[in-house]
């Protein structure tokens, strides 16, 4: 674990370790990682200022090609060591500017993460917002998937998987995990207890906080490891070396690592149930005690997520496949409700823990194909929103969905179906997230005309399953 605080810092500890790669990495608009990598001996007081320039026009959703020079420039408290390169590396995350005016780049997430956090704190609202997010991901032995204009498939495969029960194996030896009875097994039924202990301790040594690791409900592999909260940038920070330490991890071991909401059918698919809880003055805004020991000042910002939730999504369900998991009828949380306990409501309250440090609520809708600093400004937006224009989340639902009579159930509002529901939605709902130009309407519309290239993707090519229902007709 390194801790530097300044540039300096950052050299000297480059110097002491021998250090000879600096691996720079930001973030672009849709949520993969980039990165570039220097010689140490380029590293000096003056490139964290100046930075490396690249060509924005090559990523996604960014510059257009008469624009594209931009420069990304590390910041020094994010160093880390990488744990997979040969050579010794030292990793540090970087702001994008524009250069034209040297400002920070208005379609860099990360800078929109900071914005968010400067908007709460300048509102007085609160000092700083945490969060804990709760990323699942499958754990797969084999992948394959095309489609072109005579085929289409995909083909998953895992040793745990419930398909397998009668695969000749030479042997097989059973201890197979049927559907929705993956949560908690001892092994030999859990087959990634060690690898998920990996990813834990390697995470751990590059300096996140860790919770605990365990095999979640799913067949074929689902995962999940618990990270402690943490302030909102530096979390999203830490949700982008988990999703790297999983994969790589699992590719070290001849396994591929999937945070792809529903890859299989007819079980659970994967979600990242974000918990949220502002402070001020080092005291928990949300404790109170009101319905579940939450604070009024918890159920408006509950009310703005509420609200806000049906745009909310095209940022914290940015994918085609996240409405495969959003499907109403099973464990899903789509009832746009919130509930102490009741898991298919979208805002759930914790009840495991009573101290007023651990007031909190989770907004369980996100899932793990996110872009974490987007998803997070998005939710803490819509959450102060609430709080600002003191918005009533309505009554809590305790019932058991599943016995609601269809006309009680039918005043429920429920989550978008689809990715292109959520991004109509964004398209009429966003003014709360332009507050402190957080985001900007160039964003907005950026992100809404690159996520419906999505949709239509989807929508040009016919599904396998559509020959079953068809073929013959």
């Amino acid at each position: 674990m390194i801790k530097c605080t300044s540039a300096q810092e950052v050299i000297s500890f480059v110097e002491k370790e021998g250090i000879r790669v600096i691996d720079l990495r930001f973030m672009d608009l849709t949520g993969t990682w980039q990165h570039v990598s220097i010689p140490s001996t380029s590293l000096d007081l003056s490139f964290f200022e100046q930075g490396i320039g690249f060509d924005g026009s090559s990523l996604r959703g960014w510059q257009t090609i008469n624009e594209s020079d931009m420069v990304a420039k590390p910041v020094p408290h994010t160093a880390f060591l990488d744990p997979f390169y040969e050579e010794q590396t030292l990793v540090l995350i970087c702001d994008v500017y524009d250069p034209a005016t040297d400002q920070e780049y208005a379609k860099d997430p990360r800078n929109i993460a900071r914005k968010a956090e400067a908007y709460l704190q300048a509102i007085g609202v609160g000092d700083v917002a945490f969060l804990g997010p709760e990323a699942e991901f499958f754990i797969f032995d084999d992948v394959r998937f095309d489609q072109t204009q005579g085929a289409g498939f995909f083909y998953l495969d895992s040793e745990e998987a419930r398909w397998n029960m009668g695969r000749e194996e030479g042997p097989n030896q059973g201890y197979k995990i049927r559907n929705k009875e993956g949560y908690f097994p001892v092994p030999p039924t859990d087959k990634h207890q060690d690898i998920r202990t990996e990813m834990m301790l390697t995470l751990e040594d590059m300096g996140i906080q860790m919770e605990a690791q365990h095999h979640e409900v799913a067949t074929a592999g689902q995962s999940e490891i618990g990270m402690r909260f943490g302030p909102l940038v530096e979390m999203a920070d830490n949700l982008l070396k988990y999703k790297y330490v999983v994969k790589n991890v699992a590719y070290v071991h001849g396994k591929t690592a999937t945070f792809m909401p529903k890859p299989i059918w007819g079980d659970n698919g994967s979600g990242m149930h974000v918990h949220l809880s502002i402070w001020k003055d080092n005291k928990n805004l949300f404790a109170g005690n009101g319905y579940a020991g939450m604070s009024e000042t918890a159920m408006y910002a509950i009310g703005g997520i509420l609200k806000h939730a049906a745009a909310l999504l095209a940022f914290t369900n940015p994918t085609t496949n996240s409405y495969r998991r959003l499907v109403p009828g099973y464990e899903a949380p789509v009832n746009l409700a919130y509930s102490r306990r009741n898991r298919s409501a979208a805002v759930r309250i914790p009840m495991s823990h009573h101290s007023e440090k651990a007031r909190r609520f989770e907004f369980r809708c996100p899932d793990p194909t996110c872009n974490p600093y987007l998803a997070f400004s998005a939710i803490l937006m819509a959450a102060i929103d609430g709080i600002v224009n003191k918005i009533d989340p309505g009554q809590p639902l305790d019932k058991d969905i599943y016995d609601l009579p269809p006309e009680e159930l039918a005043k429920v509002p429920t989550t978008p179906g689809s990715l292109q529901e959520a991004l109509h939605s964004l398209a009429k709902d966003h003014a709360f997230l332009l507050k402190g130009d957080v985001f900007t309407q160039d964003v907005i519309d950026t992100w809404i005309h690159h996520k419906m290239q999505d949709v239509k993707a989807i929508d040009l090519r016919p599904h396998p399953w559509e020959f079953v229902m068809y073929y013959d007709v």
